[in-house]
């Protein structure tokens, strides 16, 4: 084999949504024409590494020690916002030099690692998306799904798809930068505006967010899907879908939203920061402004058919089809040279 002529992907890890990702990245380094293989120790290739964790990790130093080109994704963890990423950056700064490439879905990130001496070696590239699994909405396809859950026809339904919990068990320990608080205070706000408002949750770790609706006497309907290409459908249920996060890298949620005609309301985090424009596409909030996500979604719920055209249109802009270019561009310079 010759040297550096082939990229080693991390093996999918069955459950976790990231491992779509790297599926869909093996198709479209197949789709450039560009040697892929399972992953296993190589000497002198491309290795793609699953996550930042792995590259603070001492595998890193076998894997450059033995001559291969290292790259990875960041899609969140700034110190500056969750302090408890202090010391994974500063590890991974320590091993500079062992890294080429670096992916970012979102511009947050990426000034981040500019700033800390990852200039020239940052990419940015969103969390894709696969349309197929995300058409548009419909009324029928409405009524259909509502009649499926079990939700009425005349509820005003809020999703809310984003593991917030900590752990893989009931998750009653909320992981606050998921902004599950920020979430509840917005329901709150909305009760006495909605008066037939119910949330759709889907995933595990939902304990505290099922809790929360409780004590606001506010009904939902909680599924755990065992394929995630499922989640299309359950769009289909909806009126808007907020982000309450305070930090994310995508979330997934932005791009399925749009692509699936569902008003987007998210505060200012990850790459919702980067493809909403507020009013046009989508609305964003503040961090921790759970009256202005309120607001926002009033003004969703109105209809407004140029929004679903100009949020579609975003997210066939990004889907993986048209993502090509920009893995042309962070993989090729690095093969056969």
């Amino acid at each position: 084999m010759k040297f550096y002529s082939r990229i080693y992907l991390p093996p999918p890890r069955e459950g976790w949504v990231v491992s779509w990702e790297f599926k869909a990245l093996a198709q479209i380094l197949k789709t450039l024409g560009l040697g892929v293989r399972a992953d296993r120790l190589a000497f002198k290739q491309i290795r793609y590494l699953s996550s930042k964790y792995s590259a603070a990790s001492k595998v890193t130093s076998l894997y450059h020690f033995l001559g291969n080109k290292l790259t990875f994704d960041y899609y969140h963890g700034d110190p500056r916002i969750s302090p408890d990423f202090s010391d994974l950056l500063e590890a991974i700064k320590k091993k500079s030099y062992q890294f080429h490439r670096i992916r970012v879905s979102h511009s947050g990130i990426e000034n981040l690692l500019e700033n800390n001496n990852f200039e020239n070696r940052t990419f940015r590239i969103p969390i894709g998306i696969n349309l197929a699994w995300f058409p548009l909405r419909t009324d029928e396809s409405k009524k259909l799904i509502r009649h499926k859950l079990n939700i009425p026809e005349s509820a005003v339904v809020i999703g809310s798809f984003q593991k917030d919990g900590s752990g893989w068990g009931d998750g009653f320990e909320p992981k606050l930068i998921k902004g599950p608080d920020v979430f509840l205070k917005t329901m709150r706000i909305l009760k006495s505006r909605i008066p037939e408002m119910m949330v759709l949750l889907t995933g595990p770790s939902r304990g505290y967010m099922r809790k929360g609706l409780e004590s606001l006497d506010v009904p939902y309907r909680h599924y755990w899907l065992s394929d995630y290409r499922e989640i299309g459908d359950y769009y289909h249920a909806l009126d808007t879908y907020i982000v309450s996060s305070r930090e994310e890298g995508g979330p997934k949620a932005v791009l399925e939203s749009m692509a699936s005609g569902v008003p987007l309301i998210s505060t200012r985090v990850g790459q919702a920061q980067d493809l909403l424009q507020h009013s046009v596409n989508g609305w964003l909030a503040d961090v921790e402004d759970a009256e202005a996500l309120a607001s926002c979604t009033m003004e969703a719920l109105e209809n407004n058919p140029a929004m679903v055209e100009a949020a579609r249109k975003t997210a066939e802009q990004n889907s993986y089809e048209n993502q090509l270019t920009l893995w042309r561009d962070f993989f090729e310079p690095l093969l056969h040279s």
